[in-house]
């Protein structure tokens, strides 16, 4: 695709990585068959191929208006037009860079800037999180149905005796996921350690930054980078071997700290180290003799769902399906399984109608072939997803334990 950048991004480093990005689109529309929001909405500038027209009149100097906003805000960010492009485009980048610009550019309405900035100041921090959730859960039977759905019940969960261990690797806690569902990394600690790994939590870490990032607070979102990279740092100069993080979402955030930080002097070399260690739980447990394990799980029908973080933003399609299936689980077929659910971080929230359509279409194809369960690798989808399911939604890995 050709450009022709106005002056006032052409000697940019926003400028320059999307002219980069811009110039590999071809602009063929195979991205638009694989746009969940294209397949609900019909128009050209709810797919890929528009939206990124709209990126490249604003950075060609064109007006911009809240209609760009408005189009660029129902992206998903899914990454599912990454996967089909035959071109390579790092669309997803190219959206966040757009909303960037466009954010400084256009003012939304006070109710919208405070709704988006409350999520930026709760979500990413587990205290405020935790007690939000916690007065959520006293109040459920006040709420009406439609509300109460999405407040998660408490988990049961026990504490996680962790003998000695001859190999370490570190856990990311989560934000969310840490108080609504702590059971998911504390299985993953008990059963890493039946092979020798401990997973050790880092208490100066938080969250990965990625709920700033996609709503348009990059500063923002650098700062919880670097808060982790200082506490990861001495951990890793000890030789912790990897970064384990059992939320997909979460996943593809720190495998993307080497980029994000590429122009920063003081943490680019150590943020690049961070994403070569960073690993999706999958890839840690994939590499186990789970013979050991001798499963004899009593739920054996399940259907699962690959997040999109996990499928096209870290590409490990298939990888816990074939672990669920070597311990014998049998996975009933699910029609169009790269579609997202809607969940995408703050968009069930931002977006809601088009995300409970997208949600409501996933949880058909999930249970149209009656599954006793349904998994899943990411704690966004996970409770969503639960809000409407007819049967229980978990994480993968506490299926290995309890089965």
């Amino acid at each position: 695709m050709q450009t022709n950048l106005a002056p006032a991004f052409a000697t940019t480093p926003q400028g320059q990585e999307a002219e980069g990005i811009l110039r590999a689109c071809v602009h063929c529309g195979f991205c638009t068959a694989t746009c969940p929001t294209y397949q609900l909405l019909g128009d050209e500038l709810d797919g890929p191929r528009g939206r990124i027209y709209l990126i490249k009149q604003l950075l060609e100097g064109h007006e911009v208006t809240a209609k760009t906003q408005r189009h660029l805000d129902r992206c998903l960010t899914c990454r599912a037009c990454e996967t089909t492009c035959p071109s390579g485009v790092r669309y997803g980048r190219l959206v966040d860079i757009g909303r960037e610009l466009v954010e400084e550019r256009v003012p939304r309405p006070a109710h919208v800037r405070l709704e988006r900035h409350l999520l930026r100041r709760i979500l990413p921090y587990p205290r405020r999180f935790s007690a939000l959730l916690a007065l959520g859960r006293l109040v459920r039977p006040l709420l009406p149905k439609s509300l109460a759905r999405k407040v998660p019940p408490a988990p049961s969960s026990r504490p996680t005796p962790i003998g000695a261990c001859d190999r370490k690797m570190l856990v990311l806690d989560g934000c969310a996921q840490a108080s609504a569902t702590p059971n998911t990394n504390q299985v993953a600690a008990r059963l890493l350690a039946k092979f020798g790994i401990e997973l050790v939590s880092v208490a100066g870490a938080g969250c990965c930054g990625a709920v700033s990032h996609h709503l348009a607070a990059p500063t923002e979102a650098k700062g919880h980078i670097r808060r982790n990279v200082d506490a990861w740092w001495p951990l890793i100069e000890q030789g912790a071997e990897a970064i384990v993080i059992s939320a997909s979402g979460c996943g593809v955030m720190v495998k993307d700290y080497g980029h994000l930080m590429a122009g920063d002097p003081e943490y680019a070399e150590k943020a690049k180290r961070i994403s070569a260690l960073a690993k999706d739980l999958s890839e840690v447990v994939s590499e186990l003799d789970l013979s050991q394990l001798a499963l004899e799980p009593a739920t054996k029908r399940i259907a699962f769902h690959s997040p999109c973080t996990l499928q096209h933003g870290q590409r490990l399609t298939g990888v816990v399906e074939g672990l669920l299936s070597r311990v014998g689980f049998e996975l009933v077929p699910v029609a169009d399984p790269h579609l997202c659910c809607g969940s995408a971080g703050t968009y069930s929230i931002l977006q809601p109608e088009l995300s409970k359509r997208l949600r409501d279409n996933k949880l058909a194809a999930l249970q149209r072939h009656q599954p006793e369960l349904i998994a899943t690798a990411n704690i966004g989808c996970q409770l969503h997803l639960a809000t409407a399911s007819q049967v229980p939604v978990r994480h993968w890995i506490e299926l290995l334990e309890s089965g």
